[in-house]
């Protein structure tokens, strides 16, 4: 998204390596407003050698493994990693397509689309994704946005339900970057947007679409990431925020008691998780002559591993393996005109009272002029012409 007020051409001649020069010719633009879409992550290429890096960095966050350093860098390291990089590489290369991981390309479509959505009414608004772990990185968006002289930041998570584990690990990287700078932007950050009306019905739609296709099931699972037992009991709200979600759309599809279910999935390692497990959820629902199940994952906004392979593939066989006979994975709202109306609003009501998000420029132009003119003086002074 490009500034109505962007400034000529002849102030190109102080960019080069050097921070000072950066900074002044960051100074030199209109002061913007800009937001950071951020999702998980993806590795660059589905190969044991592109997952070691990216599982070290996933799983080396402490917010994700919450277990004492030392301990964990030897599990890490001489555990997960050699065994876990071979087998996650070929689950990736189950959902890799020429365009490269579903995560990323799908969610960078549905940033562009949302860009171009916003961009008529606020012209001094930039927007840029970015991932917590891989590329491209919350640190190179954050600079590019720097570069662009971003003086307020809206962080907007792809997670529908807060957890320490996803959402407060993007705060962490944020704030971590914003430490290491002399003048940083002021900060809004969405925590969480399960309870928005217009996303449990943008769900609710997309079951309604499945169903009108492909007929209505014995049961619909929702089906979220799991999270330590533990996480729940020290205080992460996402147990509750998720049963809370699949009420509210279940009642939008006018769903009885025993014609829906909550579960969890994608546990790691040996402690206790939440309950009840996808997969012994799965299998228990083919044993008990559950026939046709649809399955829709809606803690996830773009499609990714977890719900192509874990659910789509694997969860699909274990399903027929115990006596089920369909199971139908419905896609998350990815890059859907319904899911970027319920982005567009939730970014226009967090940006109230900004004068990006008003609509109209950030500064007065007696103000741009006198700014630019101080700029100049300013290269000439520390010899950056």
């Amino acid at each position: 998204m490009q500034s109505s007020n962007a400034q000529p051409a002849r102030s190109r001649h102080l960019v080069t390596t050097r921070q000072g020069v950066a900074e002044v010719t960051a100074h030199r633009q209109p002061a913007r407003a800009g937001i950071l879409m951020v999702n998980l992550g993806t590795p660059d290429a589905p190969t044991a050698k592109a997952l070691r890096p990216y599982l070290k960095q996933f799983l080396g966050d402490p917010r994700v493994v919450e277990v004492p350093r030392p301990i964990w860098w030897l599990i890490l390291n001489g555990v997960i990693l050699p065994f876990r990089a071979p087998k996650s590489a070929k689950a990736y290369a189950e959902v890799w397509t020429n365009e490269g991981s579903p995560l990323l390309f799908n969610n960078r479509r549905l940033a562009e689309k949302l860009a171009t959505e916003l961009e008529p009414d606020l012209p001094d608004v930039s927007l840029e994704l970015a991932m917590s772990y891989g590329q491209p990185s919350i640190q190179a968006a954050l600079e590019r946005m720097k570069a662009n002289n971003v003086q307020r930041l809206l962080v907007l998570p792809m997670y529908p339900q807060y957890s320490a584990t996803t959402t407060a690990s993007v705060f962490d990287q944020v704030t971590t970057w914003m430490q290491g700078q002399r003048f940083f932007p002021e900060l809004r950050f969405i925590n969480d947007f399960y309870r928005e009306s217009s996303w449990q019905e943008a769900i609710a739609d997309s079951v309604r679409r499945h169903q009108a296709e492909h007929g209505k099931p014995d049961k619909l699972l929702f089906s979220f990431h799991g999270i330590p037992k533990r996480n729940l009991q020290a205080g992460d709200p996402y147990y509750c925020q998720c049963q809370f979600s699949a009420r509210k759309i279940a009642e939008r599809l006018n769903l009885g008691e025993d014609d829906w279910q909550v579960s969890f999935q994608s546990r790691l390692g040996r402690a206790e998780w939440l309950k009840p497990y996808t997969d012994h959820t799965l299998e228990a629902l083919g044993h008990a002559g559950v026939k046709k199940l649809q399955v829709i994952c809606p803690g996830f906004s773009i499609d990714c591993l977890e719900t192509l392979e874990e659910i789509a593939m694997e969860g699909k066989e274990e399903f027929v393996e115990a006596g089920g006979e369909d199971l139908q994975y419905i896609p998350c709202l990815n890059e859907s005109d319904d899911h970027v109306a319920v982005l567009k609003q939730l970014c226009l009501r967090h940006g109230q009272g900004w004068p990006e998000f008003e609509g109209r420029c950030s500064e007065p132009e007696d103000h741009v002029r006198t700014r630019l003119e101080q700029a100049d003086k300013a290269a000439v002074t520390l010899n950056l012409e």
